[in-house]
């Protein structure tokens, strides 16, 4: 019987583990995607060597942290209780993905696992309620910087770095596989800028997934790694191999969620929102906080939505030469034969409306699943281990 729920309990990691492709490869790459750097295939790629980097150079001390701090006493992950969280955490993931909304590995883990302590009386509230509160202050501090500089300064770093992305659909950077060996290739009419710009969206995207790698290979293998039946680096293998499993099936949805649904990304933007979102998970996870960084990206993304498409600006009178302040409700309204005028620029034929900007229904339905995902971890979890018997607690 050990044996088979061993056996059981090593699938369910496995599914967790494709979830976890599946959600965390939009945050990381989506803006890169979005702005039609790389192909989706190429962002599976990167995204898969660079999560198990992260998970087998740092993940291991998020494993033990993960699996001895939140509960106080760890006899309670016995292997049995291990295959129910590590269901509830990959089939609550698996209904965000579905809907093609990233949700938080890390809520859904450290809720599933949480459930687990309070259940059996041995939650440690004060670790808890300290990643609670950074959870719910870091998105809201990458929201507010990503809507301020989309406001405020998103021209003057547009005209800094003079970087417009490919406007024909076709990927900035692919790989040449033609030679024995593949290399970079940079389409056509790129010019140095761009292709510095685009080095730079791929480069954060793969810091991300490195830091991706570092915490939410826990997510996956910790109540497995705690009964001591499996060791560590056996572990990390088969939950990266997972993961990139789901970086190239179905983290295509997510890829275009947060890609191009939310909001309309041009390369800049893609840059804006990987450094603020990459600078605060790096800050947190040095601190020591399990970082929900599908969640913080998610916010940066939206909140320099909201800021470019409430931003005020000036446009040209071309007859009477003046310039005069037009607020963003002015520029949504067409009258018939004419576009509305592009957000920061003069001439309005070549930009698009407000709401091309920033999608509120789209990011309505972001951040609702993002919430109900965590919730059904924690609540079935918690419902199924207080009150089914066959746990023994």
């Amino acid at each position: 019987m050990p044996e088979v729920l061993l056996i059981v309990g090593i699938i369910t990691a496995i599914f967790v583990g494709y979830n976890i492709g599946g959600s965390t490869t939009g945050p990381a790459f989506g803006p890169a995607v979005g702005a039609n750097v790389i192909t989706k295939v190429l962002a599976a790629g990167l995204m898969s060597i660079f999560f198990f980097l992260g998970a087998y150079t740092i993940g291991p001390q998020v494993v033990d942290t993960l699996g001895n701090e939140l509960v106080a006493d760890t006899s309670v992950f016995t292997l049995r209780a291990n295959v129910a969280v590590l269901f509830f955490i990959g089939g609550a993931l698996f209904v965000g993905n579905y809907a093609g909304v990233p949700a938080s590995t890390s809520m859904t883990a450290v809720g599933a696992i949480a459930a687990l302590g309070f259940a059996t009386g041995e939650l440690n509230w004060d670790i808890l309620g300290e990643i609670v509160v950074w959870w719910v202050v870091a998105p809201i501090v990458g929201f507010w910087v990503a809507g301020v500089v989309g406001r405020y300064f998103y021209p003057r770093i547009n005209a800094w770095v003079a970087i417009e992305g490919n406007r024909e659909g076709r990927p900035m950077v692919t790989l040449d596989r033609s030679g024995i060996a593949p290399r970079l290739q940079f389409g056509a009419g790129a010019n140095r800028r761009e292709i510095t710009g685009a080095l730079v969206v791929v480069g954060i995207g793969c810091l991300m997934g490195f830091a991706s790698g570092t915490s939410n290979i826990a997510n996956a293998i910790a109540p497995i790694y705690g009964t001591g039946d499996v060791d560590m680096t056996t572990l990390i293998v088969i939950g990266s191999v997972a993961v990139a499993v789901g970086c190239f099936t179905i983290a295509r949805r997510t890829l275009d969620t947060l890609g191009s649904d939310i909001t309309n990304l041009p390369l800049t933007a893609a840059i804006v929102v990987a450094v603020i979102s990459s600078g605060i998970v790096v800050t947190l996870s040095w601190i020591g906080i399990p970082a929900s960084f599908v969640v913080i990206a998610t916010m940066s993304i939206v909140g320099l939505g909201w800021g470019r498409a409430t931003r005020t600006t000036t446009l040209s009178d071309v007859r009477a030469g003046e310039r005069t302040p037009v607020s963003v409700g002015a520029l949504t309204a067409e009258e018939e034969g004419e576009r509305s005028p592009k957000i920061g620029e003069e001439e309005p034929e070549d930009i698009p409306r407000a709401a091309d900007l920033f999608d509120p229904s789209t990011t309505a339905r972001v951040i609702l699943m993002q919430n109900v995902v965590p919730a059904l971890s924690t609540v079935g979890a918690y419902l199924t281990f207080r009150f089914v018997p066959i746990f023994g607690f």
